[in-house]
């Protein structure tokens, strides 16, 4: 059985003027988390806002009792330089710190946001450093990022290094109100079919209309913004996104490529079809079904609504 329905409400879309209140009224209506999506402008075209204000919201929403619990602050790094934030916002109350792995290939191992480093990160050597900073890790991807760069990743024996959550992001990072990509969603079902513990994260146009593609791929971590914001009735928006996941919990994503081709959608995510993977075949950094990460302690990923 797959891990339960987390519903992750992005806070892009909340009314900034009050938003601690909005973040505060999320969570009583029934989020699980708050999805907080951090952006600096120069990895996505766009600004957001950082530790300042998420140490504010936090004053107005109960940290979790435990690992991925209510009140959870799910951070969405779209950021360059991921590893020069991760002390910042741990101070500022971040649960589940998610960067990019486009982000991690290609920045410095620089832990202060004033200084720089000649040294590269990577991303497992930064899943470690949030890891060491008291905090869950997730890692997200591009809709251009194959899902085959995530298999070694995965695989990693060091579980430090193991992220908790996998977030795939289902529009282009940056901007809210796009259009649900369907031709991500076979980049969750791979992944579900390999990792059936894992928590899995969308982001990315996830609405009343797009729920059941995605929790047929296998998604279990669903954010949402202007969805549930935007609604008369934010609760029971909230509650139809559960429902959906649940109901298809344990049923895996199997017959979900089908449908994202009947749906329209290209079937271009990328990578290896897991579902045709021989349990008995050892692949070249893969361990079927060995996922540190599982055990429903996930940490995972996104922006956009």
């Amino acid at each position: 059985m797959s891990p339960p329905a987390i519903i992750a409400p992005s806070i892009l879309s909340a009314d900034f003027a009050s938003l601690g209140a909005e973040c505060s009224k999320t969570i009583d209506d029934g989020a699980d988390w708050l999805h907080v999506d951090i952006m600096d402008g120069h990895f996505v075209p766009n600004m957001t806002f950082g530790p300042p204000v998420v140490s504010k919201i936090r004053s107005h929403v109960k940290r979790p009792g435990e690992q991925t619990g209510k009140g959870t602050f799910d951070c969405h790094m779209m950021i360059l330089e991921p590893q020069k934030w991760v002390v910042p916002l741990q101070k500022a109350g971040c649960d589940l710190y998610t960067f990019h792995y486009e982000a991690a290939i290609s920045s410095t191992a620089s832990t202060d946001p004033v200084y720089t480093s000649a040294e590269k990160t990577s991303p497992q050597a930064l899943t470690r450093f949030i890891h060491e900073n008291g905090m869950l890790a997730g890692i997200a991807i591009k809709p251009d990022t194959p899902v085959d760069v995530l298999w070694p990743i995965l695989a990693n024996e060091h579980k430090e290094e193991v992220p908790d959550m996998v977030l795939i992001m289902t529009v282009h990072p940056g901007f809210g109100g796009q259009k649900f990509m369907p031709s991500q969603l076979p980049k969750v079902t791979s992944l579900r079919n390999v990792y059936p513990d894992l928590n899995i994260e969308v982001d990315g146009g996830l609405a009343e209309g797009t729920i059941d593609q995605a929790a047929d791929a296998g998604a279990n971590v669903i954010v949402a913004g202007s969805a549930v914001f935007g609604a008369m009735d934010p609760a029971a928006v909230i509650a139809k996104l559960r429902e959906a996941v649940e109901r298809r919990r344990g049923g895996g994503g199997g017959e979900s490529a089908d449908r994202h081709k009947d749906s329209g959608g290209d079937d271009d995510g990328g990578g290896m079809d897991a579902s045709l993977i021989d349990p008995g075949e050892k692949l070249p950094g893969m361990r079927i079904h060995e996922q540190g990460a599982g055990s429903g302690d996930a940490v995972g990923i996104s922006v956009a609504d």
